[in-house]
């Protein structure tokens, strides 16, 4: 069977949704093959272990993000517009109703060795993150793009962990001042 047949979409969907709302450690194979009705076998057909089913489950989630901020770029007029477009994307997704934290950070809490390939999937996404926002932070004219884009993962990640345990309003509205802020003061000593 090829990597798009129905029954490897179907256990891919199932343990996203398994993985993104209760868990990669807490959610067993046995229960991915049953909500997915497939047999064991096809599970180990299309993914090997578990880990291979976690790693390709944030690529999916890491691809969807490309293509979001990707429409996003196409969409907007000026660099500076998408950076505040992709705030206000992060700020809906934390508004939205089952949030529970970034995909990515989530998984990094729970796979915390860095040679492990599940944690190395992690950073490959957030190396890709941190390079597109800094060159979105240097074409938005910022005099100190580098630390610019550290600054707004870093606001980026704190209100994913706040908007999981909070209020959502008040993250968010913290979060799109904070993109703000960065778009408008631009001097190396404080970002």
């Amino acid at each position: 069977m090829g990597d798009r047949s129905p029954a490897r979409s179907r256990l891919l969907g199932t343990a996203s949704r398994l993985f993104y709302t209760e868990g990669l450690h807490s959610v067993g194979i046995d229960r991915i093959v049953a909500e997915a009705q497939v047999t064991r076998a096809t599970l180990y057909r299309h993914f090997p272990s578990k880990d291979h089913l976690v790693v390709a489950y944030l690529r999916e989630v890491d691809k969807a993000i490309r293509a979001k901020l990707a429409e996003t770029a196409a969409r907007e007029e000026s660099s500076a517009d998408v950076v505040r477009a992709v705030g206000e994307s992060i700020a809906a997704d934390i508004r939205a109703p089952g949030f529970r934290g970034c995909a990515f950070l989530n998984a990094a809490a729970e796979y915390p060795d860095p040679a492990h390939p599940v944690h190395r999937t992690v950073l490959v996404h957030r190396e890709w993150f941190l390079r597109t926002i800094t060159d979105l932070m240097t074409h938005a004219g910022a005099t100190a793009p580098d630390p610019a884009a550290r600054h707004f993962v870093m606001l980026r990640d704190g209100a994913m962990a706040a908007g999981s345990l909070a209020d959502p309003e008040p993250i968010c509205r913290t979060l799109l001042r904070g993109v703000e802020g960065l778009l408008k003061y631009q001097d190396a000593r404080v970002v």
